[in-house]
């Protein structure tokens, strides 16, 4: 039966919970011990699936075809265990459950109340799979004190009244505060935030206290006393250069083993941290360093493309060189030539999005890559910007567009080589799905297999012909112009098993110039980089070499 450590936080938000949470399961990995990660988000939408990027930074998406929170991304990146939709809930979730329950009679007409039905709900929740790992590491989105997380909190204190002496901890991240003027660190806000904790009837085993430099032993003395912590509990999390370093500064500041204490687990197994070191050092030792211009519509919020930025980080590892990337609102490219904002760019990647705005940007930045032999990498949205500019400037079809935007803007204003995806086969069964349908939950979403042409870019970058990735889109390429385009010089390189959606598309005439469906950047790890990432990593640095 595995062992719960519960991950709250205070003081602040984005303090680094989740990065904190997947380093100690990559120390406890470290150590010979299987690891699951959950997060438990508190606010009211269902998923993250219909939020903004602005509001809520990227969706990460799971080969069951979970949409989830960015954290999820950290854990799978440090731990290498795939993600599955039993790893993320939040209260809309919750209470859907609950009502659904409820609709259906199977409270047996109880009035139905926070506690114990919501709380039990959380509980089910925190208990699927617990046999499967040796440690079930559970983070609570938000911070103390947050009036939609008080069911959460409460139905961790009843988990681990429920669960026998000894199986649950408590880890809290909090904030230490350094002021220049005094030249003093502050302990007072974690006291508070510990206080609040406390006063809901959970007290923490295990301090993370994030500064920017390491916590005097007075500080330290003076946290443990008024925070009822031990003294090797309170743990630094000081501010990295890089977020790969977080396991091995974890480990120096005793995290795993304050753990491992605080379980009585011992003599504990000594950590295999080579992994870790390997990763440090092909990212401090880089051997140069490449520029890839990031063409997106939402650049002003970084976490929007977090896991876009950490493949091309692993692609760098990959390749020895640091990547600089640069973020280039597309939309500046509606008004303006993109050649001035895209010269010296040794690559250009195109993400993901959705809607209209900044498209027109996109598609004369793959026109840009073309034109120039720029090594390219359009995903999903951007597949189909690079697909819509071939039709227009190299097939002939002026009027190319994507359905899309003709449903948005509610009129018909383009020949649409991109069209909305009504049928596709999952498993064993047709999915179908209409215009008008709820947005949440309806897109195609998670892994789905490719079969890859022989003698292609793509078969030779994977190695193989056959191949599985993640997808979350409602659009597809229209399969009956694949002839237009193919004879213009666009090949139609990864098709669905039936052959009748098209995966990858690249130019037959170009260095490096691919456009996937597909999330590739998901399924990246930093010990394991994604062949794309790594190979268009290696066309950006032969780019270099030239200029």
């Amino acid at each position: 039966m595995a062992r719960f450590i519960f991950i709250t936080g205070g003081v602040v938000s984005s303090l680094g919970k989740g990065l904190a949470s997947a380093a100690l399961g990559a120390l406890l990995q470290a150590r010979g011990y299987s690891v699951r990660l959950r997060k438990l988000d508190p606010y009211l939408n269902v998923d993250p699936g219909t939020m903004s990027p602005f509001e809520h930074g990227e969706v990460f998406v799971t080969d069951d075809g979970a949409e989830t929170d960015l954290d999820l991304g950290h854990y799978e990146r440090f731990t290498g265990v795939a993600a599955r939709k039993t790893d993320s809930v939040s209260s809309g979730r919750i209470y859907s459950n609950v009502l659904e329950k409820e609709r259906r009679g199977d409270y047996l007409g109880k009035t139905i109340q926070v506690i114990p039905h919501v709380t039990n709900e959380i509980k089910d929740f925190i208990s699927i799979g617990e046999d499967e790992v040796d440690f079930m590491l559970c983070e609570i989105g938000g911070t103390v004190g947050d009036i939609e997380g008080l069911p959460f909190f409460e139905a961790i204190r009843q988990f681990s009244q429920d669960k026998p002496r000894g199986q649950c901890l408590f880890m809290h991240l909090t904030l230490l505060p350094y002021i220049k003027a005094s030249g003093e660190l502050k302990t007072k806000p974690t006291q508070h935030s510990v206080k609040e904790l406390r006063s809901i009837g959970l007290a923490p085993d295990i301090l993370v206290c994030r500064s920017e430099g390491p916590i005097p032993v007075k500080e330290r003395e003076k946290l443990a006393l008024f925070c009822n912590v031990r003294p090797d509990s309170v743990i630094a999390a000081q501010d990295l250069s890089t977020i790969y370093d977080a396991p091995l500064a974890y480990h120096r500041e005793g995290l795993d083993q304050a753990v491992l204490d605080a379980f009585q687990i011992s003599p504990a197994p000594k950590p295999d941290l080579t992994k870790w070191e390997d990763v440090s050092d092909r990212i401090h030792n880089a051997e140069g360093e490449v520029k890839v211009a990031i063409v997106g519509k939402y650049t002003q919020l970084e976490d929007a493309y977090k896991s876009i930025a950490e493949a091309l980080t692993h692609g760098g590892m990959a390749n020895r060189v640091r990547v600089k990337v640069e973020w280039v609102d597309a939309e500046v490219f509606d008004t303006e030539d993109a050649a001035p904002h895209l010269e010296g760019f040794h690559a250009i990647l195109v993400p993901g999005g959705f809607g209209e705005r900044g498209t027109e940007g996109k598609i004369k930045a793959a026109q840009y890559a073309r034109e120039h032999k720029v090594p390219y990498l359009g995903i999903c949205l951007g597949m189909q910007m690079a697909v819509i500019e071939a039709a227009r400037n190299a097939a002939g079809i002026t009027e190319a567009g994507s359905e899309e935007f003709d449903h948005e803007a509610g009129k018909k204003r383009f020949e649409p080589v991109v069209y909305h995806l009504k049928e596709w086969v999952q498993g064993n069964h047709k999915v179908e799905r209409k215009v008008g349908d709820d947005k949440g939950g309806t897109m195609r979403l998670g892994a789905y297999d490719a079969v890859l042409a022989d003698g292609s870019k793509v078969a030779e970058v994977y190695g193989g012909a056959n191949i599985e990735e993640r997808h979350r889109h409602r659009y597809e390429v229209d399969i009956k112009y694949r002839d237009k385009l193919e004879k213009a010089g666009l090949n139609f390189s990864g098709m669905s098993p039936d052959g009748r959606l098209p995966e990858i598309v690249e130019w037959s005439d170009h260095p490096w110039f691919i456009g996937v469906q597909y999330h590739p950047e998901l399924k990246s790890k930093p010990f394991e980089p994604h062949p794309l990432f790594r190979d268009f990593v290696r066309a950006a640095k032969d780019t270099s070499r030239l200029v």
